[in-house]
């Protein structure tokens, strides 16, 4: 599994990763904070983030399993471009791009002054390199889909060229996330000099620190140093920053905020809509629900609000089967599903459901909420007939063997993306993670014609059919989106406003002390 899909930062995902709009919502705190004036050169950071000490990687084209390394990796390296604060993508390493007539050929332009941390500036040589390691990857058609290897090349030392496979006004896009770039035949990855705001200055099971990157070419940072560790539990990160022993707690969860509530040295940072968790069923023949009419009625004898009230604990809102929410275009016009349990056992029953079987939904606890959201599903669906038994795996063979096989089975995705986004990961027939074996022709018709319009408005009309067609068919039941939550102590100052990805971006960040 790659970045993008179990961070994107736990969104956690730590990552994540998201990519993330400026409509998913902006930063909200339990308390106002006076952010004005000039922020304060110096002091360190003290994060904690979410991981396990068995699924540590250091690799930045590999699986972050974890958010602490999605995190470390994200202050050490940077991406060709990053969510913007008022754009969808905004540059970074490349500080320009420019697309051919029809869409497939994109020069990327690197940034003017962007140096390694050993002090050799960065090359088109450099980048290619790193892209097509990271699409050689076993994850790298999620991670680039539509860009072989071989059609990644340079053009001098300061120009990338990608060329996809069909036309894709939204290219741009998909470097965001884990287009993490590092020295042209780089052979000892885990001690490879980065381009980002920090330097790492040392790691040790997990734990790492980071100092200010003096030469940094995107700008001042302010911060002298960025501590990270690792912690297994959001309680025990929680319980780490009412000590002292941190400043930030990162995406910490309900559980924990109800925790600190009332202490006025501790605020609450909360980002709306920023995971989404969906309840797959899978689609292909075979499955039990591989007929629309079950899908349905599944999803009509879901109580959304209720699941939000009592998984979410109200941090959340609810969700109408569309991936992409944050999406400036997302169809807040069609109508939302609300549970009709006559509705949904008339259609089981016109689909010769077998409400004798008692069917397995696969959850684990990586991330606070998903064992719950089974849990009250399995109640509610009851009511309409259907017998649903929870399993609970342990986060290995969760992801090893029942992602993307699994007839029945939670996911999360920490980033609050694009519809488009969305439907090129998970939902194209082709797509590397399609997590509910989804084969739609017309959908994927809809998809080439939307990547491939220049058009605005154009393009908006063929998302919204997109997102119908999603709504009607696909293999996803959303109840809910999850706000992101983090635990920040009252000196601390500039967090990022964007969800998902964009909440790692700490260069901005300072200490009023």
């Amino acid at each position: 599994m790659d970045l993008s899909r179990r961070q994107l930062f736990q969104a956690g995902g730590g990552l994540g990763l998201a990519l993330l709009l400026a409509a998913c919502g902006g930063t909200e705190t339990d308390a106002p904070v006076d952010e004005s004036g000039p922020p304060r050169r110096g002091g360190t950071l003290r994060v904690g983030a979410l991981g396990r000490p068995g699924a540590i990687t250091r690799d930045p084209h590999g699986s972050q399993a974890n958010e602490s390394d999605y995190l470390i990796l994200s202050l050490r390296y940077d991406t060709l471009t990053v969510p913007g604060e008022n754009t969808i993508t905004a540059p970074r390493l490349a500080s320009e791009w420019q697309a051919s007539p029809d869409l497939k050929t994109w020069r990327f332009t690197i940034a003017p002054g962007a140096t390694f941390h050993d002090g050799k500036p960065v090359t088109a040589a450099d980048v290619v390199y790193s892209l097509r390691r990271l699409r050689e990857t076993p994850a790298g058609a999620s991670r680039l889909p539509g860009i072989q290897a071989r059609n990644i090349t340079a053009d001098g030392d300061g120009t990338v060229v990608l060329v996809s496979d069909y036309p894709n006004a939204e290219l741009p896009q998909l470097t965001r996330l884990t287009t993490f770039v590092v020295p042209d035949g780089t052979t000892d990855i885990e001690n490879a000099p980065g381009t980002g705001p920090f330097v790492l200055e040392w790691f040790r099971g997990g734990n790492a620190r980071l100092v200010r990157n003096e030469q940094w070419y995107g700008g001042e940072v302010h911060l002298d140093a960025v501590e990270v560790s690792i912690f297994e539990s959001p309680q025990a990160m929680a319980t780490a920053l009412m000590s002292g022993q941190i400043d930030l707690a990162s995406n910490v969860g309900a559980v924990a905020a109800r925790t600190v509530a009332g202490r006025t040295d501790i605020r609450t940072v909360r980002r709306a809509d920023d995971m989404a968790m969906p309840i797959v069923m899978r689609t292909a023949e075979g499955s039990p629900f591989a007929d629309p009419r079950v899908r349905e009625a599944l999803r009509l004898a879901v109580d959304r609000e209720a699941m939000v009230a009592q998984v979410l604990s109200g941090y959340g809102t609810v969700g109408n089967d569309i991936l992409g929410t944050g999406d400036p275009e997302y169809a807040r016009d069609i109508p939302q599903r609300t549970r009709d349990l006559d509705a949904a056992k008339k259609l089981l029953r016109e689909a010769g459901f077998d409400t004798a079987e008692t069917y397995s939904l696969y959850t684990t606890e990586d991330i606070a909420g998903l064992a719950e959201s089974a849990t009250l599903f399995a109640t509610q669906v009851r009511e309409a007939g259907v017998k649903v038994e929870v399993v609970k795996q342990e986060s290995g063979s969760f992801w090893d063997d029942t992602w993307l096989k699994g007839d029945l089975y939670t996911t999360y995705w920490g980033t609050n993306d694009s519809v488009l986004f969305f439907a090129s990961k998970t939902m194209v027939s082709d797509s590397g993670q399609n997590e509910a074996g989804w084969r739609d022709t017309e959908f994927d018709e809809t998809y080439r014609t939307a990547v491939a319009t220049a058009d605005a408005g154009a393009r908006a009309d063929l998302l919204r059919k997109l997102q119908s067609i999603q709504y009607d068919r696909s293999g996803y039941l959303l109840w809910g989106m999850a706000d992101g939550i983090d635990l920040a102590g009252s000196a601390v100052r500039g967090l990022p406003k964007l969800p998902g990805y964009g909440r790692v971006q700490l260069e901005g960040a300072w200490l009023a002390r």
